[in-house]
This record gives structure tokens, sequence and C-alpha cells, in this order.
């Protein structure tokens, strides 16, 4: 039997959550540690937005302090994304450990299988999406200002081909990064969406607009399986529906204190600082 790592994290920060991220992708592309599976969840809830996105293009940071959340830049590309009702996965492996690990699709195919298994075993019914989707249900906008790209912004507004979708509606978006052998991918399973919520900190150019981009591009888990499922019920899901994808046996452990040190470092020198946050979008370093 092959032996993965689980780490049920719980609940933590923006900034820690990902530097945790960075600090085990970094030590499983080392080879320092097994391929891991993170559980997790964020308190207070933020909005992270992608590796080279710019803040100030439909982005309220004045909403998001207003509201108490924070605020972070992931270390993957992609759009924005409000992390609130929500389970947050991130998977680290090597290229050399995975099929396909040498594509970035391919490997994204590979991984989703784990998140696709533990999305059936609640009954629901999902698949990775086509490239540039549209979502389903949008009034025909013309011109500059149609809903498309007045949501541009946000990651729940299109499916792309790394995410799974339901019914033409994005369920799971999901980033990935490629470093020193390693991969690391992690995304966003909301289990309720917050349309007001949502488009008050991603307003994007025309935050009506917007919403109705999101009504009818995104959907939650509870709402596929049109009943209430907690976070407990889905992390449970998807740590099975990969182990059973992968046909190995997930060991529940904690971070190493080479790991945990590291953590340390990143939150405080990277993640929580304006210089990380504010400029990468900008040409930043």
């Amino acid at each position: 039997m092959t032996f993965w790592r689980l780490i049920e994290s719980g609940f933590a920060d923006a900034a820690l959550n990902m530097a945790v991220d960075e600090a085990i992708s970094n030590a499983v592309a080392a080879g320092e540690q097994p391929p891991t599976l993170r559980l997790y969840g964020w308190r207070p809830a933020a909005v992270s937005v992608g590796y080279n996105q710019p803040l100030d293009e439909g982005i309220s940071q004045d909403a998001i302090a207003a509201r108490g959340y924070g605020l972070v830049r992931r270390p993957t590309g992609g759009r924005a994304i409000l992390h609130a009702d929500e389970l947050t996965y991130s998977f680290c492996i090597r290229q050399d450990a995975i099929r396909g690990g040498g594509s970035t699709m391919e490997s994204y195919r590979e991984i989703s299988r784990g998140i696709i298994a533990g999305l059936e075993l609640l009954g629901a019914r999902v698949s990775l999406g086509a490239d540039g989707q549209s979502p389903a249900g949008i009034p025909a906008f013309s011109g500059q200002q149609n809903g498309i790209d007045a949501a541009r912004p946000i990651c729940f507004a299109k499916t792309a081909r790394c995410d799974l979708q339901a019914e033409g509606r994005k369920v799971v978006g999901s980033a990935q990064v490629r470093r020193d052998g390693g991969i690391l991918q992690h995304g966003s399973i909301p289990l309720t969406i917050n349309l007001e919520d949502q488009v008050a900190v991603m307003p994007g150019s025309d935050g009506r607009l917007s919403r109705q981009v999101l009504a009818g591009a995104a959907m939650s888990v509870c709402e596929l399986l049109a009943r209430s499922v907690t976070y407990e019920e889905l992390s449970a899901a998807v740590a099975r529906g990969f182990a059973e994808s992968f046909g190995v046996e997930l060991q529940t452990q904690g971070l190493s204190p080479a790991e945990a040190a590291k953590v340390e470092r990143l939150r405080d020198e990277k993640y929580a600082t304006d210089d990380w946050n504010e400029h990468r979008g900008k040409g930043g370093e």
C-alpha cells in the first residue's frame, strides 16, 4: 500500500493558509515529504487574488476591509476568489510521481479525479470544463461593458479547462504552480455562495452585471445537491475520494518541524506583507 499524507488544518487566516501551502509544496518537491493532500478553511473570510492579477481592476479593498476580511496574493495564477463558506483543498506532489505530471493540463485532469470522486460520494456529478466556457443563462450584453467583461476579475465568473462544472456552471475553481519538479494545485469548493457579498468585494467594472454573471455561472455544493452539506462532510468525502481514486492510504499527520518553521517565515516575510500582496500584479518581483 502506498501512503500519502493528509493534513486537516482547520481554519486559518489568509496569509497563514498560503504560507502553509507553499511550505508543504517546497518540502514535497524536495523529496522530504510524501504527496500531501491538505484540507482547510479561512477565518476570517478572505479574498485571494491570482499571482499576476492587478488589485486595482475590479477588486474593492475598501469593501474587503469594511467586512474584516483578509486579502492575500496566491502563489498560483487565476482570478480573485472570496473564500467564505467553503472547503479549500491543496495537493502537492512531484511531477515524476503522478501520471501526466510533465503536462500542466494532464496533471490537472489527474489530480481532479480525486475531487470528482469525492463529490460523487456525496451524490454530485461534475466534470472538467471547457476552456473559456461562458456561463449559462447570461443576458446578451454588447460592447466592452457586457456581463463577461464586467465580471472578468472574478474566478467563478467563467469555467476553464482546469475547473469542475455541473449543468454548465462552475462548482470548483482550481489553480496550479509548478516549481523545482513539484506541483502545487489548490482550489475552492464553495458550500454556499452569497452573491451580494461576492460582488461587494469583487464588483468588477459593474457590480450589477457581475451579479448577473455569477448567478448564472457559479454553483455551490449545497445548491448542486439540493441539501445542506457541512464542511466536515465535504472534507471527509474529498479525502476518501483521493484515497480511492489513487489507490493509496491517507495518513493524517501535521507539519514537520522544518515545514512549521518555514511557514512562520513565509507568513511574516511574504504573504502578510503589502509588498507581496499589492505590487505583484504591477510587475513586482
